[in-house]
Order: structure tokens, then C-alpha cells, then sequence
């Protein structure tokens, strides 16, 4: 189906929140965009009356009590569109078990998996990429007077968990650990392999210290030294990989592109 611009193949939901996370739509690399402003508050029975039907007063929908004005994908969700479940309610847990029965199309997320947690994520953000906020729906996640409740703060909590997770791991894919040993006799060595860190790769890299911005404290990373910079996907580049990264630092003593370093204690 075709949302704010993109062409969504004829899929069940589901499988479209993972055709979204191939499409690069990465929910790690965007903000969480819980709806911060005032807009509108509405009842689930206003909302309700919102299902694009002929003489209505319009058609949106919810995810995670955020409401969307999505009239301009009236094909789609409005009456007899492939995605009209979703009009005129939260169905956030529907967006990832593809349960559209009366009992599966609900607002209730517990029980959901981190990862189904951060599918709903970037279904959320896919709306507010492509289609106006309007408000927010009282009941589950946002209150009468439209504040936060227990059950959206856990939500978020559960997300904000997945990304700093998954943000972790995209850090040591780029930057795998070293291998080391310690000697009283020949001090500390650090090493690098293709599989140093336990990542797998087809890259060996120099070691270098990493610092994380703000603190003194380092650990020793393997860098690769050729290639574009990570992220960059420009034929112009140096040839030097992730070597100039400003958050890294030779080891003093050691050869700039040895595979290991000896530091005497």
C-alpha cells in the first residue's frame, strides 16, 4: 500500500513493520516521538466516530495513544481499505500480532516482547514521519488531563531499553573489544583478530583506546583502517576507515597500524 509516499507491498501488518525495518527505517537512529504538545484530547468513543465513513467528521487513528489524522490514505484505512481495523481506535497490539479480531485489535501492550515493543516503535514513528499528530486519546496512555500514565511510561521505558541496547551492539560491531593478556614479566599486550570481542568479521583493525565522550576512562577497540569512515557511504573518502574518529587514541609506543601492542608496566 502506498503511506505517505512509500509503496507498502500488500502485506499483513506484521510483516510490513519488518518490511519498514529492511527498508532502513532504523527506530534506533530516530527520537522517540511521543507526542509532547497539547492538541486534542478524545474520548475512545470521539475517536470511534473518526473512521473516514460519509458524513463523518474525519479519519484518524492511534498508536500508543498518540492520534493521527491520516485522511490522506483514505483508500487505505478508510471504509473498505485493506487497514480500515485500525480507524477510529488503538490498535497498537494489532500492529504487531496481527490479530484482527474484536479481541485483538486493543490498545493493551503487556506482554508484548521488547522487540515486538520496538515494532509498535517504529510504526509510531512511521506516522509522525507522515502524517499530522493531532492529540492524544484519554484512557490507557495519556490521562484527562492528558499527562502520561504508568502504562505509557512503562512502554517507553521498555523501548528507550531495546535501543540502548541495540545502539550498544552497533558500537561494538564497529568497535569490536581487543584481545589481551597480562605478564609480570612482559607487561600487558593487546591484539586484534577477525574475531576479537566475539565479532565476527572480515576485518582485523589496529588497537586504539576509545573514550567515551565526556569521561577519562578507555577500553582497548579494534579500528579498521581501511574503507569509507562507518556510516559514510561516499566513494570520496580517505581510505582510512573509522581511524579518525575523534573519540579514539593511539596507544603510545606502539606502531600505528600494528595488529598488537605491548605496554610495559
Amino acid at each position: 500500500m502506498g503511506l505517505g509516499g512509500l509503496v507498502v507491498p500488500a502485506l499483513g501488518v506484521a510483516a510490513a513493520a519488518a518490511w519498514l525495518l529492511a527498508l532502513g527505517l532504523d527506530p534506533s537512529s530516530w527520537p522517540l516521538p511521543f507526542f509532547s504538545g497539547r492538541g486534542r484530547l478524545l474520548s475512545p468513543a470521539e475517536l470511534a466516530r473518526y473512521t473516514g465513513a460519509q458524513g463523518g467528521p474525519g479519519l484518524y487513528l492511534a498508536v500508543l495513544g498518540q492520534v493521527f489524522d491520516v485522511r490522506r490514505g483514505h483508500k487505505h484505512y478508510g471504509p473498505g481499505g485493506a487497514y480500515s481495523v485500525f480507524a477510529g481506535k488503538d490498535a497498537s497490539r494489532a500492529f504487531v500480532t496481527g490479530d484482527f479480531t474484536p479481541t485483538g485489535l486493543v490498545d493493551d501492550v503487556s506482554g508484548l516482547s521488547p522487540s515486538e515493543m520496538l515494532t509498535i516503535q517504529n510504526w509510531l514513528s512511521f506516522y509522525g514521519k507522515n502524517y499530522v499528530c493531532v492529540g492524544k486519546l484519554v484512557g490507557r496512555f495519556y490521562g484527562e488531563n492528558g499527562a502520561p500514565t504508568k502504562a505509557l511510561e512503562q512502554a517507553k521505558a521498555v523501548i528507550e531499553e531495546v535501543l540502548k541496547f541495540n545502539g550498544q551492539n552497533d558500537e561494538k560491531k564497529q568497535f569490536p573489544p581487543c584481545n589481551s593478556e597480562w605478564s609480570s614479566t612482559s607487561g600487558s599486550r593487546f591484539w586484534c583478530s577477525k574475531q576479537s570481542g566475539g565479532v565476527n568479521r572480515d576485518w582485523i583493525g589496529v588497537p586504539r583506546k576509545l573514550y567515551k565522550p565526556g569521561s577519562r576512562d578507555s577500553q582497548c577497540v579494534c579500528v579498521r583502517t581501511t574503507g569509507p569512515p562507518s556510516g559514510q557511504l561516499d566513494s570520496e573518502h580517505s581510505d582510512r576507515g573509522d581511524l579518525d574518529n575523534p573519540n579514539l587514541q593511539e596507544y603510545k609506543g606502539c606502531y600505528t597500524l600494528a595488529e598488537w601492542c605491548v605496554l610495559k608496566d
